[in-house]
């Protein structure tokens, strides 16, 4: 069955900073789960070939299993965990780099007539889906290709090429072949989320986001919401957050001024929303974040 060769393939060529020979493929092993945790999605195709993983986008949570994968279109702050991953059951899964330039040549050359009708408007940026077998067994012999060095550089681009070109023409397509259109609607709130990530210690007016990403305001404000699963200011609450939470890590005593540098006025907003988002306050968080890991 291929997705046991997946499991045993991703157990063999695991390494502890998940990197691998191919470039853009990474591997994880989780031996324990651990509360839930807050990053940015990346832009990636993610399958897993052992354990559950459950990851919460603004108001959406999403979950995916063996067989199953996550694919997601646009770099959003995330907030996920493995669900019962065990060191005698670890949860296995890769994770594959989506580059829009990939993207563009296939669409490029491929006949639209090949291609799913489009449903206008922007769609999610994180979406869930099982498998196909022909996605599935794409999969394994990229993995496959960990044991041959020799026909890395050579097979690697096909097998990815292959491997886009399943996913742009399946059940969660849209998305991803979106991610290659220079003037898609996601390409255009994609502009925008960029904008606040860079900018995530300044007011903005969504007005201006609008004009930014070539839309209406009340447009931009339906497709914000489609793609991220948040209102502007809800995602860039919850950039501020992760980014305070980084600081906190260095420097723990300096809550106030943290709190400033990522845009509160109010020091006691800033706890309210940060224990909201991370179930404890600033300080002890700090603290927490700051404690030496005891050496064995």
């Amino acid at each position: 069955m291929e997705l046991e060769e997946l499991r045993a393939l991703l157990a063999r060529h695991v390494r502890s900073d998940e990197t691998t020979a191919i470039d853009g493929l990474y591997i994880a092993r989780v031996e324990r789960s651990g509360p839930p945790s807050a990053d940015m999605s990346g832009t990636v195709l993610a399958v897993l070939a052992q354990g559950t993983k459950r990851l919460v986008v603004g108001d959406q949570v999403h979950e995916y299993r063996p067989g199953g994968f996550l694919v997601a279109s646009v770099d959003l702050p995330v907030t996920g965990h493995f669900v019962d991953a065990r060191p005698d059951d670890p949860a296995l899964g890769f994770a594959l780099v989506l580059e829009p330039a990939s993207i563009a040549d296939l669409l490029l050359g491929a006949d639209p007539a090949d291609l799913p009708r489009a449903r206008p408007g922007a769609v999610p940026g994180i979406a869930v889906g099982d498998l196909t077998a022909e996605l599935l067994d794409a999969s394994v012999r990229l993995l496959r290709l960990l044991d041959h060095p020799r026909d890395q550089a050579t097979l690697a681009p096909l097998v990815k090429r292959e491997i886009l070109w399943r996913l742009m023409t399946g059940e969660q397509g849209a998305a991803v072949r979106q991610l290659g259109l220079a003037d898609s609607g996601l390409h255009h709130i994609a502009r925008a989320v960029r904008w606040i990530r860079d900018h995530y210690d300044e007011a903005f007016r969504v007005e201006d986001l609008a004009r930014l990403s070539g839309m209406s305001p009340s447009a931009f404000y339906r497709n914000f919401q489609t793609v991220t699963a948040q209102s502007p200011i809800q995602f860039q609450k919850q950039i501020r957050l992760q980014q305070a939470r980084l600081l906190l890590a260095a420097h723990p005593h300096d809550v106030t001024a943290i709190a400033h540098r990522v845009g509160y006025d109010s020091p006691s907003q800033f706890s309210r929303e940060y224990r909201r988002q991370f179930g404890t306050t600033p300080s002890r968080d700090a603290h927490t974040l700051h404690r030496p890991v005891p050496t064995p």
